[in-house]
C-alpha cells in the first residue's frame, strides 16, 4: 500500500514540474554570479588543479553559460530532457573533481555560487547526489512541456485528429 502510494508520488509528471523549476532555479542562481565575475570563478576552476590552464578561462566563460540555459530551459519546459542530461553530467563531473581534491586534503572552496563559495566536502557530495536523482526524476517523468498544442498539458490527452481529403 505504502509502496504504491509512494511510487506515484515519484512518478508523478506533477512531481517532475516542481523539480524541474527548483533544479532550474538553482542552476540559474548558481550561474549568475559566475557570469558576472569569470576571473573569479576560472581562480576557482585552478584550485581543483584537475583542469589545463589553457582550458580553464575558456571553460570558465562558457560553462556558467550552459549552467544558465539548462537551468532556463528546464524552468520554461522546453528541451527538459536534454538539460536534465547535461545537469546530471555537470553534477557527476563536480562530484568526481571534489571527490579527488577531497582524497588529496585541498582546502579549496566549491566555486558553485559566489566568488567566496562554500569549503568542499561530504554535505557538497550529498547536495549533488541529490540533485543528481532530481535530475534522473525529470528525465524519466517528465510529461508536462510548455511548447506543445495546449500551452503546458500533458501529452498523452492531447488530441490529435487527421486531416481528411475533401473533394
Amino acid at each position: 500500500m505504502i509502496w504504491s502510494y509512494l511510487r506515484g508520488i515519484v512518478a508523478s509528471k506533477y512531481a517532475a514540474l516542481v523539480l524541474r523549476i527548483c533544479v532550474g532555479c538553482f542552476f540559474i542562481y548558481a550561474s549568475m554570479s559566475k557570469i558576472l565575475y569569470p576571473a573569479q570563478f576560472a581562480e576557482a576552476a585552478a584550485n581543483y588543479r584537475l583542469l589545463p590552464y589553457w582550458f580553464v578561462n575558456l571553460g570558465a566563460v562558457i560553462l556558467p553559460w550552459v549552467e544558465f540555459v539548462c537551468g532556463l530551459f528546464l524552468v520554461i519546459g522546453f528541451l527538459s530532457r536534454a538539460s536534465a542530461i547535461l545537469i546530471g553530467f555537470m553534477l557527476i563531473l563536480f562530484n568526481i573533481m571534489v571527490l579527488i581534491n577531497m582524497y588529496w586534503g585541498a582546502p579549496i572552496t566549491c566555486g558553485c555560487y559566489d566568488t567566496v563559495g562554500e569549503p568542499i566536502g561530504w554535505e557538497k557530495i550529498t547536495k549533488n547526489i541529490v540533485m543528481l536523482i532530481f535530475t534522473i526524476q525529470i528525465y524519466y517523468f517528465d510529461r508536462l512541456f510548455m511548447f506543445r498544442r495546449g500551452g503546458l498539458a500533458d501529452p498523452a490527452k492531447i488530441r490529435v485528429t487527421p486531416a481528411v481529403a475533401s473533394r
